[in-house]
Order: structure tokens, then C-alpha cells, then sequence
């Protein structure tokens, strides 16, 4: 899938709020708040449940990185995920 194509989906399914559990909550890490060097995926299957974490390291922006980006849908997909958050800026390490 390109890199297009998954932004708009997890674009599409992070507007679409708050539908109920399992929820995956997408997080943009790096160094500077210009690029985001890591992504950290939660998990979290149920209300009250401690959310599992994945994450996904990038040599350059990982908001830009065609394989992680797929990798995020993949796993939105997989996780038969009803609400999508994501970060609006980088979180700064």
C-alpha cells in the first residue's frame, strides 16, 4: 500500500471518534518535535485493560516511512480496532 493511501486511512478512522473498544492509540516520538523517530502503537482490548505497546523505529520520519505506515494499518486491521487515536504533533524524548 503507499504511503498515501495509509495516511488516509488511519486519517479516515482517527476522525471518526470515539466507536467503542478495542482502541489503538498511535504515538509519534523523536528527539525534536520536527521528526518523529519512533512510533509507539498501544493496544487496548477493553475499558479499564492495561494497554500493550509495540513500537517501530525509523532512521528518518516515521510519519513519512511508507513500511511502518502500512505496518499501522496492517495492525488496525488485524486488531479489529473500533476507535483509532493518533497524536497530533511529536512527543519530544
Amino acid at each position: 500500500m503507499n504511503l498515501d493511501k495509509s495516511k488516509k486511512r488511519i486519517a479516515k478512522k482517527v476522525k471518526a471518534g470515539f466507536k467503542g473498544y478495542p482502541l489503538i492509540n498511535i504515538v509519534y516520538q523523536g528527539e525534536s518535535a520536527d521528526i518523529a523517530q519512533q512510533v509507539v502503537v498501544e493496544f487496548i482490548f477493553e475499558e479499564g485493560a492495561e494497554a500493550q505497546q509495540e513500537k517501530f523505529k525509523s532512521t528518518a520520519d516515521a510519519r513519512q516511512d511508507e513500511v511502518i505506515q502500512t505496518a499501522l494499518i496492517k495492525i488496525i486491521d488485524r486488531a479489529d480496532a473500533k476507535t483509532v487515536t493518533e497524536s497530533e504533533s511529536v512527543v519530544v524524548l
